[in-house]
């Protein structure tokens, strides 16, 4: 008699232990910035002057200023996804 095939379970990943982590697939990834093209383009697209505008005013604005403004827009991102996942 052949003896049948031990099968050791694998540990299962950390997402799939811990419940209170989101599991996120890529399709959110891919709307999420789709989203996020479509709220870029819309001021273009409605109002090219003042885009235009808003745009030669940054590009008055010295490296630290543009920094903190990317900075602060990061954090607000991060802070956002941290309460909404």
């Amino acid at each position: 008699m052949v003896a049948p095939p031990v099968v050791v379970p694998r540990p299962l990943p950390r997402r799939a232990r811990d419940a209170s982590l989101p599991v996120v697939s890529s399709d959110v990834f891919w709307a999420a910035l789709a989203l996020m093209l479509v709220f870029e383009g819309i001021f273009p697209f409605l109002a090219p002057r003042g885009w235009r505008q808003t745009f030669q005013k940054l590009l008055v604005l010295k490296d630290g200023q543009l920094r903190f403004f990317g900075l602060t827009s990061i954090l607000i991102g991060v802070v956002l996804l941290f309460f909404l996942l």
